[in-house]
């Protein structure tokens, strides 16, 4: 686990792109894309350099489930909003939280990650530790499933949302089995309130209970952070 402390979010976001720039140049393909404020920055500095992507493939971690694509707080509708309007894909693929049966569509995502394996995975992390929507107590070996949100995934998330009420209960997303098969993962972080979720995540046992923290078991596992975010790390 090798961890990066930035100055900023925006020094972050440029560190991130300028890793996947090499692996880019190095024959990468596929990147596992990431939703929410956090890889923000990251894509800005995608859709400001003269990469091309056309050739690439996308792959989301996760969405919520009964959202309609053209929902604004769909993650569909994210990712053409902050990335692939301006810096299209060849193929993109987001989970299908409409599907009429979620745990075919999570089978047919596994499918999709099998076809295309993902070079360099994007993750930020909840405050709780958990990455995509594995929220603690996940499985560490698990694929591609339907989650039910916790009441702090849903605290978190309301603020994008005009009622409470109108936050989904349900996502369906990559299991963190499935996150560890990229080659590469560089998770985002930025802020004091995810200083304890980073301390555990990096100096933590590996425990379900910070599903993160399951990172120290990758080969290649980049923790990009600010000075908040590391605030709490003792070494």
């Amino acid at each position: 686990m090798d961890v990066k402390i930035v100055k900023d979010k925006v020094a972050g976001g440029q560190l991130a792109f300028d890793i996947i720039k090499e692996d880019i140049t190095n024959g990468a393909k596929v990147l596992g894309l990431a939703t929410g404020s956090t890889p923000i920055t990251l894509y800005q500095a995608m859709i400001a350099s003269d990469l091309d992507f056309s050739n690439m493939t996308s792959i989301n971690l996760d969405e919520y489930v009964g959202m309609p694509f053209d929902n604004p707080q769909s993650y569909h509708q994210f990712m053409k909003d902050n990335l692939f309007n301006k810096k299209p894909f060849a193929h993109s693929y987001v989970p299908d939280g409409m599907a009429e049966d979620i745990e075919q569509a999570a089978e047919d995502y596994e499918k999709i990650i099998a076809a295309n394996p993902i070079d360099v995975q994007i993750l930020g992390i909840g405050r709780n530790g958990h990455i995509g929507f594995n929220e603690p107590g996940s499985d560490l070996e698990g694929r591609t499933h339907k989650v039910q949100l916790t009441e702090s995934t849903i605290e978190a998330n309301k603020r994008f949302f005009e009622r409470e009420e109108d936050v989904p209960r349900y996502a369906i997303s990559m299991g963190i089995g499935s996150i560890m098969q990229g080659k590469k993962i560089i998770l985002l972080a930025y802020g004091e309130d995810k200083a304890d979720a980073i301390k555990a995540t990096v100096e933590g046992p590996v425990t379900s209970h910070v599903p993160a923290s399951v990172l120290q078991n990758h080969d290649d596992a980049i923790i990009i952070i600010d000075e908040a975010a590391a605030s709490k790390l003792s070494k």
